[in-house]
């Protein structure tokens, strides 16, 4: 198995992502306002960098904000409104363990999730916006303080194809990986924060869903759980074996009961993550390996285009 061929992901693949940003659009620009929840112009207005507009003076205003050429042309003292940006860090709590090791699709969930974490982290970057994150697997944790600058998001990226090259599948997961990550995100998070979460669909504990509760209160969230086709149905492939570590199962993917089953299961977990993100009035975004992650954000962020008549 070579690096960057979807099964190991690669430093150059990560850092090469920036150059994808364009093709979506993650967050708001001046004129353009983008579904996705992240740092945009504030509706307040105060003291900035953007320039609004100005208006006649009112008490109270800063008179260093006084437009003297308006003032003198009117006679009357004018003054300048700005733009107000909020700082706001975005954390991508990403997971790399043994789970997310396989795809039958485009990649491995694992690389799959690494991608979005970085085209993620370059737009934010390129959006002026603080960036770290954690980086979480089985039964260990890499936590990147949030900076303004291209060391951080490559601290984190680095340490994301570190983790990601040492996945197996002879590890053993942690039994709520997920719920300690958002545990140690919610002590490190300040208010008015955003939070992205990547990571295996199946990861979805009840000490998951308390932790994302406990978070949205105070941070805006966007959830983005990674799966497989085969995650979510069975082929009528005859039999087969399953070992993993001295344990093995047989299965008869004939037997149409089973395939009943395993796809009712995988209904269940797809409406309790819909379930979730409604009740907690949050962004959600699956993501498969079965098509290309750029293409997938696309259709989430993009509006249709409307189709022009010949």
């Amino acid at each position: 198995m070579s690096p960057g061929d979807g099964i190991r992901v690669t430093l150059s693949e990560l850092i090469e992502m920036r150059h994808r940003v364009r093709e979506v659009q993650l967050f708001s620009t001046p004129g353009q306002r983008s579904p996705l929840i992240g740092l945009h112009h504030s509706k307040l207005r105060g003291r900035g960098v953007d320039f609004d507009q100005v208006r006649v003076y009112q008490a109270g205003d800063d008179v260093r904000t006084i437009d003297w050429r308006v003032t003198a042309r009117t006679q009357e003292p004018h003054t300048k409104l700005f733009h107000e940006e909020r700082e706001r860090p975005i954390f991508i709590m990403v997971e790399q363990s043994c789970r997310l090791f396989f795809g039958s699709g485009q990649m491995f969930k694992s690389v799959l999730a690494a991608q979005a974490a970085s085209l993620i982290g370059w737009a934010a970057l390129g959006h002026n916006d603080r960036v770290g994150g954690l980086v979480f697997g089985d039964n260990e944790h890499y936590e990147i303080k949030p900076r303004r600058s291209k060391q951080s998001l490559l601290q984190l990226l680095n340490r994301l194809v570190r983790v990601n090259q040492s996945l197996n599948t002879e590890s053993r997961p942690e039994a709520d990986a997920l719920g300690m990550a958002l545990r140690r995100g919610r002590e490190v998070l300040r208010p008015g924060s955003l939070g992205i979460v990547i990571c295996d669909e199946r990861a979805l504990t009840e000490g998951a869903e308390q932790q994302l509760s406990l978070l949205s209160r105070h941070c805006d969230l966007l959830l983005l759980p990674i799966s497989d086709p085969l995650d979510h149905a069975l082929p009528a492939a005859g039999l087969l074996r399953f070992a993993e570590r001295g344990a093995q199962l047989e299965l008869d993917t004939l037997n149409i009961d089973l395939r009943h089953a395993y796809k009712a299961q995988a209904e269940a977990r797809i409406a309790r993550w819909e379930r979730l993100a409604q009740k907690l009035r949050v962004l959600l975004m699956p993501l498969s390996t079965q098509s290309e992650m750029v293409e997938q954000l696309r259709e989430y962020l993009n509006p249709q285009r409307p189709v022009k008549k010949q």
